[in-house]
């Protein structure tokens, strides 16, 4: 990461009356939450259409669940970064408006975001697919252990994440598009952005006059395409670093 590209990054965010997040899966990697399609990932153990698509859940639920107890063992150990912490200081510092997120983890929330628009859902809850009904997922028991857990209606829950073959829910998608078109700054962190239909998002935020910055470890197509500031390097080490340099040019 260069030290001009932190000061420029530093720089927008200071001087933006309206910034927003987009996190993916890299964010959380230092939480213990693997990127799923990583090597080693979740997907490579579970084919994602078999296992991983609204219609194999409908046929075989109980088949399903052994996947979902992965993911569940996955979250219950992992706690909130220092990358979350810092976007959830930017926010408390008035220079973040809110965090759009593709991760189902909670650990925005739990890092003390309060606006957080959960494009994928959240594996906090889950839903009952015939009759609608939600809980909490605590009601789920031990994420090893025990049945499926089972909706009042009799049917066996699902996790409140979208599946392969589910829409975005509608109220997520529309304020993620009222954000992301009112922004001047989007801040793009832990994601390539190429899982539709948030891969969207930053084409829009530019349209709109917005200027992007990018924390990968990596360019994405983003970064060329669209002028990026990259900030390149691990999301809970480069965050607080921009967090720290936006405070100095605010208090000089």
């Amino acid at each position: 990461m260069s030290i001009a590209g932190l000061q420029k990054a530093a720089e927008l965010m200071a001087n933006s009356s309206f910034s927003v997040a987009l996190t993916g899966a890299g964010l959380s990697v230092d939480s213990g939450i693997p990127d799923f399609r990583s090597p080693g990932g979740i997907w490579e153990r579970w084919d994602p259409m078999e296992f991983a698509h609204i219609d194999s859940f409908r046929r075989n639920p109980e088949r399903v669940w052994g996947m979902i107890r992965e993911i569940r063992a996955l979250k219950s150990n992992a706690r909130p970064n220092p990358g979350h912490e810092a976007l959830a200081e930017l926010e408390r510092m008035g220079k973040l408006k809110g965090v759009i997120t593709q991760n189902i983890d909670n650990l925005h929330q739990e890092a003390g975001n309060e606006t957080v628009v959960e494009f994928h859902g959240n594996a906090q809850r889950l839903v009952c697919v015939f009759c609608g009904k939600r809980y909490d997922a605590t009601e789920a028991g031990d994420p090893a252990l025990g049945d499926p857990p089972v909706c009042s209606c009799g049917k066996i829950l699902k996790p409140d994440f979208i599946f392969f073959g589910e829409a975005i829910p509608p109220n997520a998608y529309l304020k993620s598009l009222a954000m992301v078109e009112e922004a001047e700054v989007m801040l793009l962190v832990g994601t390539s952005a190429k899982v539709a239909p948030a891969n969207m998002l930053p084409g829009i935020a530019v349209g709109s006059g917005a200027r992007l910055i990018e924390v990968n470890l990596e360019p994405t197509h983003l970064t060329h395409a669209y002028g990026s500031v990259l900030l390149r390097g691990g999301t809970s080490e480069v965050l607080p670093l921009l967090v720290q340099e936006i405070k100095a040019l605010m208090n000089p």
